[in-house]
Parts: C-alpha cells; structure tokens; sequence
C-alpha cells in the first residue's frame, strides 16, 4: 500500500495537486508535525513502516487531528478552502475508522470523494472491505484503483491549487 500511496502522491504532485497530510496527535499536545513524525518513526509497528515510507515534503501541507476524523478539531476546512479544494483523495491507514470518519465528514461538506481501495488499508480485510463499500454506497466515493485516477494537466504557475486535493 505505502508504495502505491508513493506513486500516487507523486502523480498529484507532478500535476500541481496540493498533497495534505491528516495525523493522529497520539495524545502528544506539545508536538508539533515533525515531532510527530520522529515519534512516528521511533515506534515498532506499522505506523513507522508507513511514515517511513511515505514522509513528508517540505512543500506538502500538515493537519495534525485529536481524534479520527481530519475535520474534527482541526484547521483542514479552512486548509481546503484557502486552496480552493472541491475534490478530495483519501488515503490510509484504519480505514474502517479514521478514513472513513474523514470521509463521512468531507462528504458532509459537500466535497468529491476518491478513496482508492489500494490505498486505503484496515485492521483486517473484511473491516476494509466493509468501510469501503459503505464509502462507495453512502457517501458516493470512487473507489477505483489509484492507477485509474486521472489528474489534471500540470500548469505553469498557480498561486492556488485547481479544486483537487490529496
């Protein structure tokens, strides 16, 4: 998953598609995100396999959530709208929680929704399976493979992002 996740981000980015990073705080208040990533990276388990694979760029944007939606507590709305973001890509991990509840909320608000299934992973496949078909069938989520999405061709210079966001 980390490696498609990496291809995809750097499709968006070769498209000029503001790439957004949405993480847990991990109950750590004082932290800031590259703190959260080193604490990320010290522990044994998936998420260091993860982070290690997928860090940030300087140029990428960061939100740091208290708990498992992107939009709950968080600066992400204001983020989206100052980029002037109408579609949204959402990948990660706990899908049956933190990328479903994000998703919920995004819809809520009105935006497009694209949850590529190779991107997204659960605790177990069924949980995944489960989260994904009720983002397909509720909230109106393409679901298709990240080779399948499309991206807008690269401009010269925006000082804002055309309607996508990953």
């Amino acid at each position: 998953m980390t490696r498609k996740i990496g291809r995809l981000k750097e499709r968006a980015r070769a498209a000029g598609v503001p790439v957004i990073y949405v993480n847990d705080n991990f109950g750590r208040w004082r932290s800031d995100f590259r703190a959260q990533i080193d604490f990320c990276l010290a522990q044994n388990h998936v998420v260091a396999r993860w982070c290690g694979a997928c860090q940030p760029e300087d140029e990428d944007y960061f939100v740091v959530k208290p708990k498992h939606s992107g939009f709950f507590a968080t600066t992400l709305k204001t983020l989206l709208r100052y980029l002037g973001v109408h579609r949204l890509i959402i990948v990660g991990i706990a899908g049956i929680f933190c990328v479903l509840f994000t998703a919920n909320d995004a819809y809520m608000r009105d935006y497009e929704l694209t949850i590529p299934a190779d991107c997204v992973i659960s605790n177990t496949k069924g949980e995944n399976r489960q989260a994904l078909q009720l983002m397909r069938d509720y909230l109106k989520a393409d679901i298709r493979s990240s080779v399948k999405i499309k991206f807008p061709r690269p401009r010269k210079k925006q000082a804002r992002h055309e309607g996508n966001g990953i």
